[in-house]
């Protein structure tokens, strides 16, 4: 924002709960920090769709007295009519990271507890209870859209597609 650009939704979001958990730490009554929070960044500070991709932020807030749920709703003014979301896809499939090298690989939860691994975790880090061949496992994360991730139940196997990871591995 010092620099002028306008915000995305990820930028925007960080700066109102940021703002919301540091007014919490300092005591600040939650009626208060939700009003506050909608001062944080406004709405000709963010990008067009914004409002409309973000009608709302919730933030588990730790307060004087406890933790809160803290829910601001349109923390960047009402969405546009015109703004139909800050992602617009055209029609068709979309194939998530192309040409890049895909294989499959047993993994079996050995622990006791359910496993969430979630989509761009690197696979030879991933939790020790889950077994699997770790060395075909390098450089390979699960080939699940970005933000999801899979289940592994207690002493549950399951045979998942990997892919490879972009970058410097």
């Amino acid at each position: 924002m010092a620099r002028g650009s306008r915000l995305g939704s990820a930028e925007a979001i960080a700066l109102v709960c940021d703002e919301v958990l540091e007014m919490a730490w300092d005591g600040v009554g939650i009626d208060e920090v939700v009003a506050m929070a909608k001062e944080v960044v406004r709405p000709d500070q963010v990008l067009p769709g914004v409002a409309a991709s973000a009608p709302r932020v919730q933030v588990e807030a730790l307060f004087p007295h406890g933790s809160s749920l803290v829910h601001v709703d349109e923390p960047f003014g009402p969405a546009q009519p015109d703004d139909a979301g800050a992602v617009r896809v055209a029609s068709g499939e979309v194939v998530l990271a192309p040409g890049r090298e895909r294989k499959h690989l047993e993994v079996r939860n050995g622990g006791a507890r359910a496993i969430w691994l979630s989509s761009h975790f690197p696979l030879e880090q991933a939790n020790p209870a889950l077994e699997m061949d770790r060395a075909a496992a390098a450089g390979y994360r699960l080939d699940v859209p970005a933000g999801t991730s899979l289940e592994f139940p207690p002493g549950a196997a399951r045979t998942v597609s990997v892919v490879a990871r972009g970058g410097a591995r």
